[in-house]
């Protein structure tokens, strides 16, 4: 996914640091861990000269060290009124300047599993000892979902979105959204 920010500046806090972790070993200030899951990402104007205490990575130094596709001076609220009007489109970022675009494909990411691209491939238990027990399946979980659990004093199991699911083993159930349509697949599971 190419994603669309229209805030006229972005970027002007900067990325803080990777290597902080919370009392849970969750990785601080981001909503996932280490990892950005979007392929590009189009800005209006990309701040040059961030200034936060926490800064460590200018924005475009970040999603270099990603592999991550960016670019700047678009019109992202015209861009963003085009794709609401018409739907979503697929796209790219390329650096050649202008056409022909020979031999360049453009894939519908819909025909690819999202879901398990993001998703954990281990469970993993967060305050072990919490009460009550919940099965949170990963379809692209946020962290600070974990931490809304955990806050409120539960254990967390995280578990792969095909987990195989046991009625016996959590007292609730918690789907994460995420990117791309496993619902289908998620309900016959829960029914299962």
């Amino acid at each position: 996914q190419i994603l669309v920010l229209t805030y006229p500046l972005i970027g002007n806090y900067g990325v803080p640091t990777e290597t902080e972790f919370d009392e849970n070993k969750l990785i601080k200030h981001f909503e996932s861990d280490n990892k950005i899951w979007i392929s590009g990402l189009i800005v209006g104007k990309l701040c040059d000269a961030p200034s936060h205490w926490r800064l460590k990575y200018k924005l475009a130094e970040w999603m270099q060290k990603h592999n991550v596709a960016g670019i700047s001076g678009i019109d992202t609220r015209a861009l963003t009124k085009q794709i609401r009007e018409n739907g979503t489109v697929l796209g790219k970022i390329i650096q050649q300047p202008s056409g022909p675009f020979l031999g360049i494909e453009f894939k519908d990411q819909n025909e690819r599993n999202l879901v398990a691209e993001v998703s954990t491939k281990t469970t993993k238990t967060y305050n072990a000892k919490g009460s009550p027990r919940i099965c949170a399946v990963d379809c692209g979980l946020k962290l600070n979902q974990i931490r809304c659990f955990i806050k409120r004093g539960a254990r967390v199991d995280v578990v792969p979105w095909d987990h195989s699911l046991n009625s016996n083993d959590f007292d609730g159930l918690f789907l994460s959204n995420g990117p791309g349509t496993c619902e289908k697949f998620l309900i016959k599971k829960i029914r299962d």
